[in-house]
């Protein structure tokens, strides 16, 4: 009895260790940077929930540029309601760092540009794996002004 015990809690034990989260790190940055330079924007652009729901992990929390905090459902809501307006948007990441334990830090710059005037902001993303895909975790905004300042 008791080595069969062993043996099941010795095969619980592998099947854990084959869940483990694998991290090829040129595939989780080319997926990183089209989740955050072209999934991302295009979610917020369009008004695309369905696709803001596929980036945010339940998890999700942000903190904005005036300290506000939100979550999930959130964002979701916020986006419903506040088209952008910007004739032109773009992300320039300077940060990408993936961790072995499926986690990922994308941070840089957002260019928002109206009528020839650009504003620019800061942010900071938190993300995990999950299966195939990464989910944003936490986010934080901040320094949003014109970018000649």
């Amino acid at each position: 009895m008791f080595t069969l015990l062993s043996l099941l809690f010795l095969g619980g034990c592998a099947d854990q260790k084959t869940s483990a989260v694998i991290i090829q790190p040129e595939q989780a940055e080319k997926q990183l940077r089209h989740l955050k330079e072209v999934n991302w924007p295009t979610a917020y652009r369009e008004q695309d929930t369905v696709l803001l729901d596929n980036i945010l992990d339940d998890a999700f929390q942000m903190v904005d540029a005036d300290g506000k905090w939100s979550d999930k459902a959130g964002e979701l809501d916020w986006i419903k309601g506040h088209a952008m307006s910007h004739d032109s948007f773009y992300y320039e990441i300077k940060r990408l760092d993936v961790f072995e334990n499926g986690t990922a830090i994308v941070a840089g710059t957002g260019h928002m540009i109206n009528d020839g005037e650009e504003m620019i902001y800061e942010s900071t993303n938190v993300l995990i794996k999950k299966g195939p895909d990464w989910k944003a975790v936490s986010s934080h905004v901040s320094g949003i002004r014109k970018a000649d300042e």
